[in-house]
């Protein structure tokens, strides 16, 4: 027989709105029946006159449905939670204690954090410290069997939970939040995070917990944060959900994933935040430097940061990029890759000739770490990819040509950014445009026109499957891939009638030629490219 669900209630900062509380919770339960428990989160107390709590307190009113809440996030209502361990403070309300693990006679595991970040000694009576969240984490997470909890309360959003995912509204999560609480997020794994503070309602979209294809799938968690009781803007205040406790459910229903999930937001962070530090995972990372003797001139140096190094106070230390799970053709430090092809490195991306390619000039950016698509690149990545775009249109333009650019995610497991050239003589922008919108219909593939200046990662997860094209003029054209798609169908548009006129060049294979004919294409290009080349510093 199957574990009937609990049905609970998480609540915002209450701030001494008692009375609309729980006036709002008997009209839900009397709507939809009864909840097993209302857990909130932020500043229960407020700063207005105890007339009401005192009605709570002396047992004139009772709250409808047990209540569970979090301690002081300042000093003026410290007063009200005597016993640091927890207590009862008046009928059906309970205060769970500074930190610690709350588990329900169904099995259902609740951890909770009282209080807001501190680094300082002695912390506040209001505060948590490192210590404190080093030892949550000992305690749950050092048995073998730790596979995660279901609910984690804290008052202060998690910094950096916004990364990878929707938009967090005015709140700034780069800024706003406690790095702490990342670090605890990270290790917990809480299939339900709530939070509050920030005054407004955001339901991220689910993260996953684990690293696809490097690790055993995982639950995934959702976190939530909750606005102020009876706030004007009448934002969300009060979510329902309904949990089988984790150490009930079946391990594969436990572990499927939502169609929305999002990579970790707190990946690369984790680490930093456990120690307080507050580096945001985009700036974390550094890229290995490749260096390759692809400039005959002397005299020239290749800058090792891609910036100014004196502009920074903070010299960012080496770190390994994402390893593919297996043998990869564009790692530029594996052995598979084909060197000769290189026509150019930077501090995160390399530029190589296509194999096979549709044209003399046809190029590719690629990562020089394992990243599967442009959605997973970190910022610095992405900047970097963003100067070789606008480099080669620079580079082409002085040639009589623009170029078109698309990425195919789907069955490639390293990022290949194509760049093909086309003769402004050919044909318009708009020509290529309606080239590509014609086969897509032909072939029953939706091509939808996105924002010029929209980010793809706004549009797809990682993860998700994608076909997306570039025009010169910054228009894009994006198609998400549910099921099939043809591997050449951006070789196949670009190659037909409407634009180079080379059908019979539509697969890749049928345009090998010699390395030493490739050989003597990647010098030329080189040679061509060198008056564009951003890489490299003169001295």
């Amino acid at each position: 027989m199957a574990q009937k669900p609990l049905r609970l209630l998480a609540c915002g900062d209450v701030e001494g709105k008692f009375d609309a509380l729980f006036n709002r919770v008997r009209a839900i339960q009397k709507k939809s029946g009864n909840f097993d428990l209302l857990l909130c989160v932020g500043n229960f107390f407020g700063s207005t006159p105890d007339a009401e709590w005192e009605e709570y307190k002396t047992g004139v009113k009772k709250a409808p449905i047990q209540t569970y809440v979090l301690g002081a996030n300042n000093q003026e209502t410290v007063k009200y939670f005597q016993d640091v361990d927890g207590c009862e403070l008046a009928e059906n309300i309970t205060y769970l204690g500074r930190k610690g693990v709350f588990t329900g006679s169904s099995g259902l595991q609740i951890v909770y954090l009282s209080g807001t970040e501190s680094l300082n000694e002695p912390v506040p009576g209001y505060s948590f410290s490192p210590k404190d969240v080093s030892s949550l984490r000992t305690m749950l997470c050092s048995t073998p069997q730790f596979k995660g909890v279901d609910i984690l309360l804290t008052s202060p959003w998690p910094k950096y939970v916004g990364n990878f995912g929707n938009s967090s509204g005015e709140v700034d999560t780069k800024k706003c939040g406690s790095a702490l609480i990342s670090s605890l997020a990270t290790g917990l794994k809480p299939r339900y995070h709530f939070a509050a503070l920030e005054k407004t309602y955001y339901e991220r979209l689910p993260y996953r917990n684990h690293i696809v294809l490097q690790e055993n799938a995982q639950h995934a968690t959702r976190f939530i944060a909750l606005a102020n009781v009876g706030n004007p803007e009448k934002k969300k205040y009060l979510y329902a959900f309904s949990i089988v406790p984790m150490k009930l459910m079946d391990a594969a229903e436990l572990v499927k994933q939502p169609p929305d999930v999002t990579e970790n937001p707190y990946r690369k962070s984790g680490k930093e935040a456990s120690t307080g530090k507050q580096t945001p995972a985009s700036e974390e990372e550094s890229a290995c430097q490749f260096f390759f003797d692809l400039n005959e001139k002397q005299g020239r140096k290749r800058s090792s940061t891609g910036r100014d190094s004196k502009s920074s106070p903070y010299p960012k230390q080496p770190r390994k990029p994402p390893q593919p799970p297996g043998p990869c053709w564009f790692c530029l430090a594996s052995p598979e890759v084909e060197k000769h092809l290189v026509v150019n490195i930077g501090t995160h991306c390399y530029l190589a000739l296509a194999k096979g390619g549709l044209s003399d000039d046809h190029v590719l950016i690629l990562p020089i770490g394992h990243y599967q698509s442009v959605v997973e690149l970190s910022a610095e990545v992405v900047e970097e990819v963003e100067k070789y775009k606008a480099t080669l249109r620079r580079f082409f333009r002085s040639r009589g040509k623009r170029c078109v650019l698309f990425e195919r995610n789907y069955k490639s497991h390293h990022l290949q950014l194509q760049v093909i050239p086309v003769p402004l003589s050919s044909c318009a922008t708009d020509d290529i445009k309606d080239a590509f919108i014609t086969q897509a219909q032909e072939q029953q593939i939706e091509l939808l026109e996105i924002p010029e200046h929209s980010d793809i990662k706004q549009i797809a997860q990682p993860g998700a499957a994608y076909f997306y094209v570039e025009l010169d003029t910054g228009e894009k054209l994006f198609h998400r891939i549910k099921k099939n798609f043809p591997l050449q169908f951006g070789r196949e548009v670009l190659a037909s009638e409407a634009i180079l006129n080379i059908p019979d060049k539509s697969d890749w294979r049928k345009c090998q030629i010699s390395k030493e004919e490739e050989e003597t294409l990647a010098r030329r290009f080189r040679k061509d490219f060198e008056p564009f080349d951003f890489t490299v510093d003169d001295d």
